[in-house]
């Protein structure tokens, strides 16, 4: 899932009576009339009831909606209470919370397959099945050179150069995403949700059609997820995107990645870790925008140690095929030929074409993304969405703990906001990146006065091995509050170590709670708590010491 270090875009309206007085646990319920933009949750014109539960499912409450009728009609029963489109990260947590608060819940998800396309998905979603899951499987296959090569230090030798086979590794991640979908839909069914093969579009505010099947549903849950994006360029057919890059016949030969973010920075690593001569192209000076200046530097700087060639400020214009079957691509400063292979990661986009949204009236972004307000709910009040449909703060954790926080919203009489501070993040190049907190430069403008630590040493390893390896650490501390507001860290095990140190970042620990902590020595990690010395301290947006020298030394430039 994208890496996004913005805060995360929401629907804004009017105020209303609080989400608390229309949440309520006694059942008839009578809600005033409200337009959506008068009301932050649900909208009827009717009391609400709860309807005895089915023998289908004894083991959950059932809700029901009187229907708007001026006649005293019955209460209708929907099919479900929840009925979910997508059976991705957040779409099954959003599911499996409500059936164990007691609703009736299901979910359709299309038939699986490696390649997602309009007619093929899989339960498990990007992540697990076509995103962070193969791909760090990838990652672990592309570092054995690496430490084939450090361990010559440590006494190792070898009679012949390790080979890699590419089949074995297909063969293997896709055993295992096959492993890993059962295991989804085992989830699913033993907490009694409702699972359904097929393609889901919106009829109505209340009904679903999977591929000419009819539910009926008190919630409709949007959960699709996103797809690659690959801009419109002459010969664009030729090129491939993220999903086929995970499920390659054949290892690249060589390969150009077009892109600056954290897909094109983790496929450069991989590629090039696997033995693929490696060109990245950017429209930027520098890849991974929106992410901390000096950690952008220094991977950079450490990924072109490792052989990985990077084309600076190059906006692609087409793409040709030889007869050999080779690609050039064309670019805005000139042409690179002898290609296998030319990968667009170029970001995606949210998965929303076809679902019926515009017909039921679901406001959507310029970008296809759906417009959900703090509580996930769209323009028509019986649906809502999650997860990177949303566009919000892409990232698989996010889609969970907003699906978590819907189900308790809608099912557990437990209004439920997201909350987004200090969700931290990482990127699994190589070498790997973990944040977590703000940016310096977020931290200049919103606080102004800043202190920043920060350390590039050679790790242990490296001391043996003999290889160019380094570590970067950072600190951004609240020079008013000693409150750590940023840590970033770019060197072997960051994702591991930021999760850890996330949950103090996530606390409000200062920088003095930082120093009273005492290191595991020896390790990586103890350099976050032994930091002591400010490097720069930035007063009124501007650094009180030399920043240009102290930056470049950071980066190891």
């Amino acid at each position: 899932m994208a890496t996004s270090l913005h805060a995360p875009k929401l629907t804004t309206f009017s105020s209303s009576p609080t989400i608390q007085t229309l949440l309520c646990k006694r059942f008839p319920v009578f809600l005033s009339s409200h337009s959506f933009s008068s009301s932050p949750l649900f909208h009827s014109t009717t009391p609400l009831f709860l309807s005895p539960r089915r023998p289908s499912f004894s083991h959950h409450r059932r809700f029901a909606v009187r229907a708007d009728s001026d006649n005293g009609a019955e209460p209708r029963n929907y099919d479900f209470d929840l009925f979910t489109i997508g059976a991705g990260s957040g779409g099954v947590r959003a599911s499996r919370f409500a059936a164990n608060f007691g609703a009736s819940a299901a979910v359709c998800e299309l038939p699986f397959a490696t390649i997602s396309s309009e007619t093929s998905g899989g339960v498990g979603g990007t992540c697990v099945l076509r995103g962070c899951v193969p791909k760090k499987l990838l990652v672990y296959s592309s570092k054995y050179s690496h430490e084939f090569e450090e361990s010559h230090g440590f006494g190792w030798k070898y009679e012949a150069e390790p080979k890699h086979d590419w089949s074995t590794l297909m063969a293997n991640k896709n055993a295992e995403l096959q492993r890993l979908t059962g295991i989804y839909k085992n989830i699913l069914n033993n907490a009694g949700v409702t699972l359904i093969e097929g393609r889901g579009k919106i009829l109505d505010p209340h009904t679903v059609d999977v591929d000419g099947k009819l539910y009926s549903a008190r919630n409709i849950l949007i959960a699709v997820g996103g797809r690659p994006f690959v801009p419109e360029v002459p010969g664009s057919e030729y090129a491939i995107d993220s999903d086929t890059a995970l499920d390659l016949p054949s290892k690249p030969e060589k390969i150009a990645i077009v892109g600056g973010g954290y897909i094109a920075v983790e496929f450069a690593g991989i590629f090039n870790g696997l033995g693929s001569e490696v060109h990245v192209f950017i429209r930027q000076k520098k890849i991974l925008r929106g992410f901390d200046e000096e950690v952008r530097d220094f991977v950079s700087e450490q990924m072109s140690l490792k052989g990985i060639e990077f084309h600076t400020e190059e906006s692609p214009q087409a793409i040709l095929k030889s007869a050999d079957a080779s690609l050039t691509l064309k670019t805005s400063k000139g042409a690179v030929e002898g290609f296998s292979h030319i990968m667009f990661a170029t970001g995606r986009k949210p998965n929303t074409k076809n679902l019926g949204l515009e017909t039921v009236g679901v406001k959507m972004t310029k970008n296809g993304a759906i417009e959900v307000d703090e509580y996930s709910r769209t323009s028509v009040p019986s649906i809502w969405a999650v997860g990177d449909v949303t566009d919000r703060l892409n990232l698989t954790p996010v889609a969970l703990m907003e699906g978590g926080a819907l189900a308790k919203t809608l099912f557990e009489n437990k209004p439920t906001k997201p909350d987004y501070r200090a969700v931290p993040s990482a990127v699994f190049s190589q070498p790997p990146i973990g944040l977590v907190g703000l940016t310096e430069e977020q931290a200049v403008i919103e606080y102004g006065d800043v202190d920043i630590f920060t350390a590039n040493f050679r790790p242990l390893k490296a001391t043996l091995s003999g290889l160019p390896d380094r570590i970067f650490m950072k600190l951004i501390v609240c020079a008013k509050t000693n409150k750590v507001l940023g840590l970033h860290m770019c060197g072997e095990d960051s994702p591991e170590i930021v999760q850890g140190f996330a949950v103090a970042v996530k606390a409000g620990l200062t920088k003095a709670d930082f120093d009273a902590t005492v290191g595991i020595h020896p390790t990586s990690a103890e350099e976050l708590v032994t930091m002591r010395t400010p490097t720069r301290k930035i007063r009124n947006g501007s650094p009180s010491e030399g920043k240009d020298s102290e930056v470049k030394a950071a980066a190891g430039v």
